[in-house]
C-alpha cells in the first residue's frame, strides 16, 4: 500500500502539546489524514469576545508544560485504543490569546465519524477537566479572572463526574 505523505501514527508524541506559538488549524489538518480513516473532525476551541455578561479583552493561559503535555499524551493514548483512532493531535495554546484566536485544537480521525466525533469530545473534556493549564480572562473594564478550564459540575451537577463520564 502507498501511504499518503501527509500519513502519521495515530497518537502523536513527536511535538509539544503545550506551546506559546499560535496554533495553524490549516497546517494542523494537513496532518490528520490516514488510508484507513474515512472520518476526520476537528474542534478548535476560540478565544470569544464575553463570559458570563462580560465583555472579554483576552486570555492567558498558563501550564505546567512537560506534565500538560504528557497528560495529553496519556488522553490521546486512552482515546485511540477506546476508539481505535488513526490520528489523535491535540494542541493547547500558553500565553496571550487574543479574541478571535485558537486557544486549543483536537483533531481526530477513525474509520467512522461516529468514533471520531465521540473521541474528539472526550479529548477535550478530558483536557479541559486533567491538564495542568490555568486560564485567566482579561475583561474590558479593566478586571481579570483566574480559572480553570472545567466547568463539569454545571453541566453534571456532580463535582466528583466529568462531562466525559456522561
Amino acid at each position: 500500500m502507498i501511504r499518503s505523505s501527509s500519513y502519521r501514527p495515530a497518537a502523536e508524541d513527536n511535538f509539544p502539546s503545550v506551546s506559546a506559538a499560535a496554533l495553524d488549524i490549516a497546517d494542523l489538518l494537513k496532518e490528520a489524514h490516514h488510508p484507513g480513516a474515512g472520518a476526520v473532525v476537528l474542534f478548535s476551541g476560540e478565544v470569544r469576545d464575553n463570559n458570563r455578561g462580560r465583555e472579554v479583552a483576552w486570555l492567558e493561559y498558563e501550564a505546567h508544560a512537560p506534565l500538560a503535555s504528557k497528560t495529553i499524551a496519556a488522553i490521546l493514548k486512552a482515546a485511540t485504543e477506546k476508539w481505535q483512532l488513526k490520528i489523535a493531535i491535540a494542541r493547547h495554546r500558553t500565553g496571550k490569546v487574543a479574541v478571535g484566536e485558537t486557544a486549543v485544537v483536537v483533531i481526530t480521525a477513525s474509520a467512522h465519524r461516529s468514533e471520531a466525533y465521540a473521541a474528539n469530545r472526550y479529548i477535550i473534556d478530558r483536557i479541559k477537566h486533567e491538564a495542568p493549564i490555568w486560564k485567566c480572562e482579561y475583561f474590558t473594564d479593566g478586571a481579570h479572572e483566574w480559572g480553570n478550564n472545567c466547568h463539569c459540575q454545571t453541566v453534571t451537577g456532580d463535582p466528583a463526574k466529568h462531562i466525559y463520564e456522561v
